[in-house]
Parts: C-alpha cells; sequence; structure tokens
C-alpha cells in the first residue's frame, strides 16, 4: 500500500533565493527591502549546547525600541506644530502604517547582523529555516498586513484628531507598557495552548509549526484564520482588557504598546543564541517569580510541535508558570549564561564585528 502524497504545502523547501531565474516581484521585494534572516555568502557561528551564552541587557532593548517609536511621534508632533492642524484619521494610518514597516526592515537588519555574530539555538543540529519556495507571496503578505493592520485599528479605536502627541498623558505609559504585555499573553495563551490541545482548532496552527527553526520572516506564518487572530483578535481584547481596568489606553501609547509587542515577535521568532528577555517595565516582578520569557523559549515550542506542548506565552511565562506548562531550558540555564559579555544593540549601526 502506497503512502498518500504529501502536501506540497507542507514542504519547508527553499530553493528560491539561489536561483533568480524565475523571481517575481515578490521575490525582489525581499532583495531590495533586504530583509533576508542571514547572508548567503556570510557564515554563521555555531555553538554546542554547552557553549557560553552572552547577554543582551535588557536597558539597551529599552532604549532601542523607545527611540524608534517615538520618532513618528516626535514627527507628527513637528507637523501639528507647524501647520497647527492634525493628521486626518487616513494620514495617520499611511503614516504609522510606513512607521510601523520601517522600524521592523530595520529591526530584521539588525537582527540578521546578530545572527552571523553569535549564531542560532540549536546551530549545532539545524539550521534555520528559510521562506519556503511555495510561500514567498504569502509570508510577504502576512508581514505587510501586520504593519497596515494594527495600526489601522489602533487609529479606528482610539485616535482622536483633537489630541497631537503632545497632550498625551504620558504618566500612564510605564504601566501601559507592562500590564499590555501581561494581557496579551494572557489571551493569547489560551488561544495558543486551545489551538495545540483541539483538533478542530489545530488545523489552523499546524502551518505555523512547519517551521521546526523559524527566522523573523516567519512570525506571521500561518493559515489565515490564525492570522486573523494574531494580527487583530488578541491586540483589541489586550486593548479592551486595560480599557477596562481603567488605564487610558489612548493612540500613542497603544502604539508605543504595539512597538514592544512587535519587537518581541520578531525576536521570539529569530533563534538568535543570545540571553534576552522581552523588555518591560513590570521584568523585575516577573523575574522575582521566575516569569520572565527567554528566546530561547519559544524556540523549543516550535521544535516540540503539536499535542501537550509547552512555553505557549510569546511575552512572558508568566500564564505558563501558573498553568503548568513550563519547559526547561536547554542552553539558557543559570549556570550557561555569561553576563560578562554583553551583547550591543546600537541605535543606528548594525551590532560591531557584523556585516550587513
Amino acid at each position: 500500500m502506497t503512502n498518500a502524497p504529501r502536501n506540497p504545502k507542507d514542504s519547508m523547501r527553499s530553493t528560491w533565493r539561489r536561483n533568480r531565474s524565475q523571481w517575481t516581484f515578490h521575490h525582489w521585494l525581499y532583495e531590495i527591502l533586504n530583509v533576508h534572516p542571514t547572508n548567503l555568502d556570510q557564515k554563521v557561528p555555531v555553538h554546542s549546547k554547552q557553549d557560553n551564552v552572552p547577554h543582551l541587557p535588557e536597558w539597551q532593548m529599552h532604549r532601542w525600541i523607545l527611540f524608534h517609536a517615538l520618532i513618528p511621534l516626535a514627527l507628527h508632533q513637528a507637523y501639528t506644530s507647524y501647520t497647527h492642524r492634525n493628521l486626518g484619521p487616513i494620514a495617520a494610518v499611511l503614516f504609522y502604517s510606513f512607521a510601523f514597516k520601517a522600524i521592523a526592515i530595520h529591526q530584521l537588519h539588525v537582527m540578521r547582523a546578530l545572527g552571523h555574530t553569535y549564531g542560532f539555538f540549536d546551530g549545532d543540529k539545524h539550521e534555520r529555516d528559510e521562506v519556503p519556495d511555495w510561500s514567498v507571496a504569502k509570508v510577504f503578505h502576512s508581514l505587510s498586513s501586520t504593519a497596515t493592520f494594527r495600526p489601522m485599528m489602533s487609529v479606528f479605536l482610539a485616535y482622536r484628531t483633537s489630541q497631537p502627541p503632545a497632550l498625551t498623558n504620558w504618566i500612564w505609559l510605564p504601566l501601559q507598557i507592562g500590564f499590555y504585555g501581561i494581557a496579551l499573553d494572557f489571551w493569547f495563551y489560551w488561544y495558543h495552548r486551545c489551538m495545540h490541545d483541539f483538533d478542530s482548532l489545530w488545523r489552523y496552527h499546524r502551518t505555523h509549526h512547519l517551521t521546526k527553526h523559524p527566522n523573523p520572516l516567519l512570525t506571521l506564518y500561518a493559515d489565515t484564520e490564525q492570522e486573523i487572530f494574531d494580527i487583530a483578535v488578541i491586540p483589541l481584547l489586550a486593548w479592551g482588557s486595560l480599557k477596562f481596568a481603567g488605564l487610558p489606553m489612548g493612540f500613542y501609547d497603544w502604539w508605543i504598546c504595539h512597538m514592544y509587542v512587535v519587537f518581541t515577535e520578531l525576536f521570539g521568532h529569530s533563534g538568535i543564541r543570545i540571553h534576552a528577555v522581552p523588555p518591560s517595565t513590570l521584568s523585575w516582578l516577573l523575574k522575582a517569580f521566575k516569569c520572565d520569557l527567554v528566546i530561547e523559549d519559544h524556540d523549543l515550542h516550535h521544535r516540540k510541535g503539536w499535542k501537550k506542548s509547552h512555553n505557549y506565552g510569546k511575552q512572558t511565562r508568566l500564564w505558563d508558570r501558573i498553568f503548568g506548562t513550563c519547559y526547561g531550558r536547554i542552553e539558557c540555564t543559570e549556570d550557561n549564561i555569561d553576563y560578562d559579555t554583553e551583547v550591543s544593540m546600537p541605535l543606528f549601526s548594525l551590532p560591531k564585528g557584523s556585516e550587513s
């Protein structure tokens, strides 16, 4: 009895970067934007599981996120001050969608350099998966949709033309950054865990788990149903939760919360072999209860696969810790972290010792 043929869309085969003869518009977009996760002509260091893992200080990530998140707000305020009128809703969508994409692309460039400098988790066993041949256009559309619909949703729900950035009450911002990640992860944890535990829902999530060693471009590698939840539904539930709790969650503070989330989502699918926790204003509290997440946690989740998985959280380890779904780390054990070797994440240039 012969086996049924495998669905071609289950293949993670990726050869297109080495063969330009059949490139389409979307293939060239990856090349023009220079968002490839690795450089084909540059070696990636390979480490054993026992080699020490360098540390990326949290303050560097806070600095990086806030610096880039505040640039669009400063430009917006400058326009408002000069013209004495605010951006309309459509202009705000276009402006912040562009800013979202530009910041994400810059982060992809920095992470590629970090990968070539420090290597990747499980690198002694497997290279990072690339964008599969069959889904080049789909992956590009998924990433573009995130950077378009999240700002659009924020404008629709929270943007007020009567309020320029300068009039935002920033006092609440530190609390909102911390609690937004926790609230987002609560909704994501249960939605994510249910997709693993129930056959009827797993079929919408299985595509995302075809990659066992993801790269940042595969952050939203999924079927349409999952994309809708990841892009819009879960952020909407988190925003509503904080509004219900009495926090302002205006457009500009929500924008900064989005920047923290997308930073963590891209890093969480990078597999870069560094010790880094998702930056949060409440990380000190999460660490006290051993609920802080590291890059390796989600990497191990992808290697596990289907039922009775682990590490469902993507912003924190709080809900995994509470509901008993944490999994032991392999390379980022406490005795294997080299806190004396600090990873640099500069604002403008790429990390020293790396190439673009």
